[in-house]
């Protein structure tokens, strides 16, 4: 019966964090949208962090941008659905919990948020890049730090742990 609890207050936990990873990256893009969009970029805590709207219509650091539209639309929305498909089936297959579960739950929500923008407009809302000097980032959204964010903790959970975060097969008593 505890354990039972407990497995619920994870799956609800990680509810939580899809939810609101997705409500969050919905929010400020929409913010970055009806604020940014044809103003001029902004600059925060001494030019360490630069608001401003760009639409990427490629994948990370918009590479695939120059593709086709066709070529993107097979990559980035079909392909890319059925990878978030497939990590979740795996999710659930190998009943991963704890730690690779959050990092799991947490790089599907942020592939899913921007997989939405990409069936709803063809690219991804982008509006925030970091760095000092003339280091800097790309420009990302709140979804992509999920991605990386989850990405990293998945990562970390299995490289320390191995299969200690998954839940072990059940046996029947004969």
């Amino acid at each position: 019966m505890i354990r039972m609890r407990g497995r619920r207050i994870s799956r609800l936990m990680l509810i939580v964090a899809v939810l609101g990873t997705i409500g969050c990256d919905r929010v400020t893009k929409h913010v970055a949208e009806t604020t940014l969009a044809g103003a001029p970029g902004r600059s925060y805590l001494g030019d360490v962090v630069r608001l401003g709207y760009a639409e990427n219509p490629g994948g990370f650091l918009s590479l695939g941008a120059g593709l086709p539209p066709g070529a993107r639309t097979v990559v980035f929305t079909f392909a890319t659905g059925l990878m978030l498909l497939a990590l979740i089936a795996a999710g659930v297959r190998h009943r991963w919990l704890g730690w690779p579960a959050l990092g799991l739950a947490l790089f599907v929500a942020g592939g899913a948020s921007n997989w939405i923008d990409r069936v709803a407009r063809g690219s991804v809302v982008d509006f925030m890049s970091v760095g000092l000097g003339p280091l800097r980032t790309g420009v990302f959204n709140v979804a992509d730090v999920a991605i990386m964010l989850g990405a990293g903790i998945f990562f970390f959970a299995e490289l320390a742990g191995g299969r200690n975060g998954r839940n072990p097969p059940q046996t029947t008593p004969r």
